[in-house]
Parts: structure tokens; sequence; C-alpha cells
């Protein structure tokens, strides 16, 4: 075999580093205030390569799950740079918003710093409407998220559909009565014990009433092997009793990031093929 000339493997290895940064978002991290809370928080805005201040894009809001905060899907994915791949591919922007330890992203009815309700569906969509090149309009809005966060995308979506056209959960944590002792539920609602009310109010599957057939896009995803899989079967159930139509995804899988780094672009594309459609109506 010839050897190869040095200057062609000099050109050949810049054209490879040329062609795997020619398409690279940006990420933004940004601190964004919060009115019903009167605190800063921060959020990371995922920006494809092809954002301009000329052309409004649609967004994906990006929940994490408890005991994480914002950067997690950005920093924990196994392949770091998937959403950013995703978000360029597909000419979406994501936002990954910091949702508190574990503040299940409730309007809390104890304690009053954790409003997560309101900042995410309100105050945060306002901010980046304000400031990103964005469709102002629930067709070219999405929410999904991993855990505490599948709970809170899906949450946040039955209750503000006028805001979201599209929702998705992965491993979600998609009833929370099972769980009165876990994850800090209890701070944020009071007891189960002392306030069944208010857990059978907030949680998921008690709010598919809410739903008309075909208003919202929905996406669920879990693991066989994951801890929330009975949940989610009988979240599904309930939809199709509901005739609420949905896709619904189970793999082999557990509860880590494995599994939502390939979760998440099986969602990404839904949410995609949501905006394409609905953008051309």
């Amino acid at each position: 075999m010839k050897n190869i000339p040095i200057f062609l493997v000099a050109t050949l290895t810049g054209l490879v580093i040329f062609l795997s940064n020619s398409h690279a978002a940006s990420v933004d991290t940004v601190l964004t205030h919060s009115n019903i809370m009167k605190k800063d928080i921060k959020a990371a805005i995922v920006r494809p390569d092809s954002y301009s201040k000329d052309k409004a894009m649609p967004t994906l809001y990006l929940l994490h799950g408890a005991g994480d905060k914002y950067s997690g899907w950005l920093t924990k994915v196994p392949d770091r740079q998937t959403v950013k791949r995703l978000s360029d591919q597909l000419g979406i922007i994501v936002v990954c918003p910091d949702g508190g330890v574990t503040s299940w992203y409730f309007d809390s009815l104890v304690d009053p710093t954790y409003q997560y309700e309101t900042y995410v569906s309100k105050e945060l969509v306002n901010y980046v409407d304000s400031h990103y090149a964005t469709i102002k309009d629930r067709k070219g809005r999405a929410i999904t998220g991993l855990s505490m966060g599948g709970h809170g995308a899906l949450y946040l979506a039955f209750r503000h559909q006028d805001i979201f056209g599209a929702c998705g959960s992965m491993s979600g944590g998609v009833d929370i009565r099972p769980f009165p002792e876990n994850w800090d539920i209890a701070k944020r609602l009071g007891k189960y014990s002392e306030y069944p009310d208010r857990w059978e109010a907030n949680t998921v599957i008690n709010l598919t009433h809410l739903l008309t057939p075909n208003k919202l896009s929905i996406i669920i995803d879990c693991g066989y092997n994951d801890f929330f899989y009975t949940v989610n079967v009988n979240l599904h159930d309930k939809l199709l009793e509901r005739n609420i139509p949905h896709d619904f995804i189970i793999r082999p899988g557990i509860h880590n990031w494995e599994y939502w780094g390939n979760a998440i672009n099986y969602q990404m594309l839904f949410f995609s093929r949501f905006f394409n459609q609905s953008t051309q109506k």
C-alpha cells in the first residue's frame, strides 16, 4: 500500500472537522425571572444552527427529573450531543428549564417558593417567546420530560392546552398516588393521608377528563423494567377508554439515562411531525 501524502491527510482531517462542526447548535444559558416565586431561575436554550431572528421556529420544552437541574439533558445523556444534534436536524428550539429539585411542576399548595406550573407554562413561555424567534402559538409548542419531568410535561399540557399542542413523557411518574412517601411529593401537596383530594386532583392519570380526541398530540414511552411501567400502562388504558389517540411505546429498559438518551430520538421525531403538520394547516 502506498503512503498517503501528509498534505492529503491534513486536508481530509480538516474536511472531517469542518463537516462535523458545520451544523452545530448553540446553547444559551439564560437567567429568567419568576414573579410568582420572586426569584431568578436558569434555563438552557438550544438554538439550531439554522436559527435566524427572521424566521420563527417551533419550540420543545424539555423537563428534567427529580434531583436534577436544567443542564441534565445536555450533560448526562451518554451521547452529550444528542439534543443539540436533534435540534439541528429537525429545526427545533429546545428549552431546558430548571424545575427545582423536586417540584413535580406543581403550583405547590404548601410551599409558595415552588410554583413551577405557573413558571413553566406562563412566565418561561413568555420569556422565550419575547427573546427568540418562536412560533407563538400552541401549534409550534410541545413539552416532554423524563420521570418527574414526564409527569410535569403531561400535567402542564393537559391543564394548558391553549399553550401546548403536543406533549410527551419518558418513564414518567404519571400516577403519584402509589408513591406517597417518595420524592418530596408530600412537600408540594401535603401528606396523602391528610390531603387525599389534592393528590387525586393533581395526578396525571386523573386529568384525562380534560382531553378531547385529537386536541393534543401525545406520546408516552416507558421501559418494560422501569418502576413506573405499571402506572404508564394504566394511563395508556385510561386514554384508550376515553378514545384519546396517542402513541405508546414499550421497550426493554430501566429508569436510566441510556434509556432516555434513546427515547428522546423518538419523541423529537414525533414532535417534528406534529410541527410540520400543524403549521401547514
